[in-house]
């Protein structure tokens, strides 16, 4: 059955994760950071960070901070063997650092189909914000979702 558009808008969770540096010093080292700033907090001060800034792409780790960040596509009705991680972009709007609590408010933008329905797609835009309120980064992602042969006959 295909996505139908009125889920556009639809809040797909919030999470909140406290930023450490054991888990950004991991998540450099897993993305190939070569810059000592990521990852040694004396490299980070002398380049005038108050800690070890947030990598680039770390936001996506906190739409997945959940026991299970998938539920909203399953109460979609979507069969997770379906799903494919799509695409993802960022918009940087400040740096964040260890020691920082960000909260991700994720919410569906659009939805599209190509090949005659045989793929559909998800878009969600999840924002991301420190213990103030104030907008650190946006995170839009593109899920997409292969249909049965059967269901685009």
């Amino acid at each position: 059955m295909p996505i139908d558009k009125v889920h556009i808008g639809r809040d797909t969770g919030t999470r909140t994760l406290l930023v450490d540096r054991g888990r950004l010093r991991l998540f450099a080292k897993a993305t190939g950071q070569t810059d000592p700033v990521y990852t040694d907090l004396d490299a980070a001060k002398a380049a005038g960070h108050p800690d070890l800034p947030v990598p680039p792409t770390f936001f996506f780790a906190v739409s997945l901070e959940t026991a299970d960040p998938f539920t909203w596509l399953t109460d979609l009705g979507i069969d997770l063997t379906t799903v494919l991680h799509g695409e993802q972009e960022f918009h940087y709007h400040r740096l964040a650092h260890a020691g920082a609590e960000l909260t991700a408010t994720a919410r569906i933008t659009d939805v599209y189909d190509k090949r005659g329905g045989a793929l559909e797609f998800l878009v969600t835009t999840t924002s991301i914000t420190d213990h103030s309120g104030q907008l650190v980064a946006e995170a839009v992602g593109t899920t997409a979702i292969r249909r049965p042969a059967e269901v685009n006959a």
